[in-house]
């Protein structure tokens, strides 16, 4: 055998990486996984998702609350800290979020103790996979991306467009439609972005 001889990366070959890939993150999921891929998407960003599926998929879920506070991140409960102090709390557990790559939305309708507890008491409970070293993973907490009828009235009431909002009434007659006011804090757009 040739000493310099190469590996095959062509065509053929990492398609049927990408095959093993599917097989993989099926198994994983138990055959309940569907996933389609657009026919624009080169081979190349192809691979990379499946692999950051199979990586998901083969990831342990941890509760976030211990996670952050084995990188040094207390939580406290909510009534043990004075307004100062969860401003500031709730401020450094977003932070902290992001170093892990989790990031918030839609936070405008709530006061800092009302998202603070929010956290502390939903958000933060159910685990989940996260991946804070791989760049290319985000874990995003929508406040009020449950699908429930509060978090849509939440939704259209702060955060919907009018075209969003005349497209909902349209299509959803029979569902209330506030009216529309804008948020009473100002946070989302000081909040850590993915970068």
């Amino acid at each position: 055998m040739p000493k310099n001889r190469r590996r095959c990366t062509g065509p053929a070959n990492r398609r049927g990486r990408i095959e093993d890939l599917k097989k993989q993150a099926e198994q994983l999921t138990g055959g309940r996984m569907r996933a389609s891929v657009s026919e624009q998407c080169s081979p190349e960003i192809e691979e990379q998702f499946w692999r950051h599926v199979v990586a998901f998929e083969q990831a342990d879920p941890v509760a976030l609350p211990d996670l952050l506070e084995q990188r040094g991140t207390a939580l406290p409960a909510p009534d043990e800290l004075d307004d100062a102090q969860l401003t500031d709390k709730l401020w450094e557990v977003i932070h902290a979020l992001a170093e892990l790559g989790t990031y918030l939305h839609c936070t405008d309708h709530l006061s800092d103790r009302e998202l603070y507890t929010h956290l502390w008491r939903e958000s933060l409970r159910e685990p989940t996979v996260v991946m804070p070293d791989n760049p290319d993973f985000a874990y995003h907490i929508d406040i009020i991306g449950s699908g429930s009828d509060e978090d849509n009235f939440l939704w259209l009431k702060y955060y919907a467009d009018e075209g969003t909002r005349r497209r909902w009434a349209a299509d959803w007659p029979g569902d209330p439609l506030p009216e529309h006011e804008p948020p009473p804090f100002d946070r989302d757009r000081h909040l850590p972005q993915r970068p």
